[in-house]
């Protein structure tokens, strides 16, 4: 048995009898590392050297009142868009291969005060742009469970990290389902929080109005320990929430009854797969021998999410990324001849795709002419978008449904399409445009043995609730308790 299927509170425990230390729980990553990464290729940078001696540093302080949060001494894996002070930072692309951040995301801060230990920083498609981390600039990763698939993306990296054993948990970022999507595909608990719920200052943006840090752990008391530590106003990002941060340790009462459960009908109907439409059903089923009832409802606008959020996205990730033009920070082309030249060929060279993609989509959108007619109509859809939401809240507790409609998928099946793989996250970008939370927590197995995600969607700023009903439903199943045989 591995050190880190243990819960956070056990490993925790143990640390404090002394049966194990925080040099063994940091020798223990990369112990796995070293027997597992070259199938999985989930990070694309260590920090193996300051990693060990702070562990050294960390064993000493064991014991006082130092070593009491729960957090301390454990080992985490960073997603490489989350910047991290003098370790390499690129947002898995090619226009930042040399870009050494000079200081820390405000969730590093909070880590650092809860002395977590950073491993190394974890693979994502460019600039979160995807839905597979087959647009990484580096490297592809894969699906621990069946190394032929994708984990997912663009947190692919993050989940691919904690299924592998790599490390007991990991911090994405969520723009359209990016971190609840590799959480399905991989069969871990991955959290977006509502937004301004935890501090975007330091995470390099794709699309600022709908980017949001999260927490991907093996179980949902570990998932809500991490969000605890990193949730909070900040005053360096003017878009976080002073909104007070519950325990949310204390919503894991297993206890259910009376809870009210919507699942939409769009989210069970045309272009979900069958294996995901009866997981859901049967997790229903286990849901209300706890004493919770659910009724199906609609959210009419969510047809018009995936269109809405690729104008949006691309339209703010085409005014976000104009920052990256070869002049202050990362990669210049060295054939450059003037200044427009330099900015052309930059750009050209440093970014991948995907990316010029989304930037010439967002481009267009924005442009004189073209504003009313796709970014404001999509801004209008929006609106409607998030009224579907709130309208439905104001009957029930919690939104239910499939997190993906099928398991993961081929390595190179979708890539030449990119239209199919943006469907791909169909079911999780109206979440994103509604600024709601949502949490992915493993719920069934396909045919050929995949996982398969349950989404549990709750109101502004209750993530309680939707941890108390993830809780109860995976205390309830064993799901989260299988592993892949790597």
């Amino acid at each position: 048995m591995s050190l880190f299927d243990h819960k956070l509170s056990e490993l925790h425990e143990l640390l404090h009898k002394k049966e194990v230390s925080v040099t063994d729980l940091v020798s223990e990553s990369y112990k796995r590392i070293g027997d597992v990464e070259d199938k999985v290729k989930a990070f694309l940078t260590f920090d193996e050297e300051n990693a060990r001696n702070k562990a050294k540093a960390l064993d000493e302080k064991l014991g006082t009142d130092e070593s009491k949060g729960l957090l301390f001494g454990m080992p985490i894996g960073i997603k490489d868009n989350i910047v991290t002070k003098d370790l390499r930072t690129t947002s898995g692309s090619k226009i930042l291969e040399n870009f050494d951040p000079i200081y820390d995301a405000t969730v590093m801060n909070k880590l650092h005060t809860a002395e977590t230990i950073t491993i190394g920083k974890l693979n994502m498609d460019e600039f979160a742009m995807g839905s597979s981390t087959e647009n990484s600039g580096y490297q592809k990763t894969s699906n621990p469970w069946n190394l032929d698939t994708v984990p997912g993306g663009s947190s692919g990296g993050s989940a691919a990290s904690v299924a592998a054993g790599e490390v007991p948990f990991s911090l994405g970022s969520d723009t359209g389902g990016s971190i609840r999507q590799p959480a399905a595909f991989t069969g871990t608990v991955g959290l977006k929080p509502t937004y301004g719920r935890v501090s975007r200052f330091g995470l390099i943006a794709f699309a600022s109005s709908l980017d949001q840090i999260g927490p991907i752990t093996r179980n949902v008391e570990d998932n809500a320990y991490l969000l605890q530590a990193i949730a909070g106003v900040d005053a360096n990002d003017s878009t976080s929430a002073n909104v007070e941060v519950p325990n949310y340790a204390a919503a894991l009462t297993g206890d259910v009854k009376g809870l009210k459960i919507a699942v939409p009908k769009e989210y069970l109907g045309e272009g979900v797969g069958e294996e995901a439409r009866q997981a859901v059903l049967a997790s229903l089923k286990v849901l209300e021998g706890l004493g919770a009832s659910w009724e199906e409802v609609s959210l009419p606008h969510s047809k018009y999410g995936v269109a809405t959020y690729y104008l949006l996205a691309s339209s703010e990730a085409s005014a976000n990324l104009a920052r990256f033009d070869g002049v202050r920070y990362g990669y210049r082309s060295p054939n450059a001849e003037n200044l427009l030249d330099l900015y052309k060929k930059t750009r050209a060279e440093g970014f991948g795709d995907e990316v010029k993609r989304r930037i010439m989509l967002g481009t267009f959108a924005l442009s004189s002419g073209y504003y009313d007619a796709y970014y404001k109509k999509a801004q209008q859809a929006r609106t409607l978008i998030k009224k579907d939401f709130e309208d439905v809240f104001e009957k029930f507790d919690v939104i239910l449904g499939p997190t993906t409609p099928t398991p993961a998928f081929k390595i190179g099946e979708k890539i030449d399409d990119p239209l199919t793989m943006y469907a791909n996250d169909i079911l999780t970008i109206p979440v994103n445009l509604a600024g709601v939370p949502g949490i992915s927590v493993p719920c069934g197995f396909s045919s050929t043995g995949l996982p398969l995600g349950l989404q549990i969607i709750g109101k502004h700023f209750d993530e309680s609730t939707i941890y108390r009903v993830a809780h109860a439903f995976e205390q309830a199943t064993d799901f989260h308790k299988k592993r892949p045989q790597l």
